[in-house]
């Protein structure tokens, strides 16, 4: 009510500028209204449908986003031997990479980058673990793009051949072994390792890691453990004097049971709870009617405890 009575008492030259100004609003919107209806026809065409295929207007105006350009349809990935430093973008999209990869590949190419060895592809944004096992045995690194001072290391080794001769003698992989040879399995590092049949330097550093954390190997069988470990590898392995490393389960912490990858974090609780109510365990038997060690893992967790 105040603010009618003060509209009331408004001069008239105020009243007028407003009664403009609202006049002003009500044309604008009744403009902005009609052009939204002048988009359609009269049978509910629009004008954008109604430019022919083949005008200036369509071809600029509704060009394909950036990444339509880029879009590439399903197709299997193939397996062939490629160079990383040379192959073409053709190439390297039938491998199964994306186009953004591609791409990637080529801005590192074109500023210099050199890939000098299978494993340097691996640092290939977005690539992911299981496509570069599958694409390592592929990869052919030209010897063009080792570094130069490789050349000079081999002519002092090697004296008394021309430099060209002794770069070419160079094995690029490891002698694999036959049948009835062994690695013994404790004592091995990763260059024998790799010479067993289905063994590169993945698996070798995978199953000379576990060993560590383990405290040494009791079976061969327990590198099965290991995800995607070949099992034919298994019958060129032998374990000879075993004598792993032994943890002291009533001295060690929760969180240095935890380390051991037979233990997880409820059996390690379990024996340490234990030694708070009952005391230091006399064998790991003590542990049998707890739900966490089953048989199974008191059998296999043996030979690694100490008391």
């Amino acid at each position: 009510m105040n603010c009618l009575k003060g509209l009331l008492y408004l001069r008239k030259s105020d009243r007028r500028v407003m009664l403009a100004s609202l006049c002003v609003i009500v044309v604008a919107l009744g403009v902005i209204f009609l052009a939204g209806e002048n988009n359609e026809t009269s049978n509910g065409v629009t004008v954008a449908d109604s430019i022919p295929e083949d005008s200036v207007f369509r071809s600029t105006a509704f060009k394909p986003r950036k990444a339509d350009r880029y879009a590439v349809g399903a197709r299997p990935a193939e397996r062939f031997p490629f160079d990383p430093n040379t192959a073409d973008s053709s190439q390297l999209l039938r491998l199964g990479l994306q186009p953004w990869q591609v791409r990637n590949i080529y801005k590192y190419r074109a500023a210099g980058g050199v890939y000098r060895q299978p494993s340097d592809f691996a640092r290939l944004y977005g690539l992911t673990v299981k496509q570069y096992r599958e694409l390592t045995p592929y990869i052919r690194i030209s010897k063009d793009y080792r570094p130069a001072s490789s050349l000079l290391e081999m002519n002092i080794s090697m004296p008394d051949k021309p430099v060209a001769e002794s770069d070419s003698s160079v094995s690029r992989y490891p002698v694999k072994i036959g049948e009835g040879d062994y690695v013994v399995l404790n004592t091995a590092d990763t260059s024998a390792l790799k010479t067993i049949p289905g063994i590169g330097s993945y698996y070798a550093r995978r199953i000379v890691e576990y060993g560590q954390r383990l405290g040494g190997y009791v079976s061969v069988s327990q590198i099965d453990e290991i995800e995607g470990i070949p099992a034919e590898a298994k019958k060129y392995l032998k374990v000879e004097d075993s004598h792993p490393r032994r943890m002291n389960v009533n001295r060690l912490s929760l969180k240095e049971l935890r380390r051991h990858p037979y233990l997880n974090f409820f059996q390690a609780r379990a024996i340490t709870d234990y030694r708070r109510l009952h005391g230091p365990l006399k064998s790991l038997n003590d542990l049998r009617l707890s739900k966490d060690f089953p048989q199974e893992a008191i059998d296999r967790l043996t030979p690694y405890v100490e008391y």
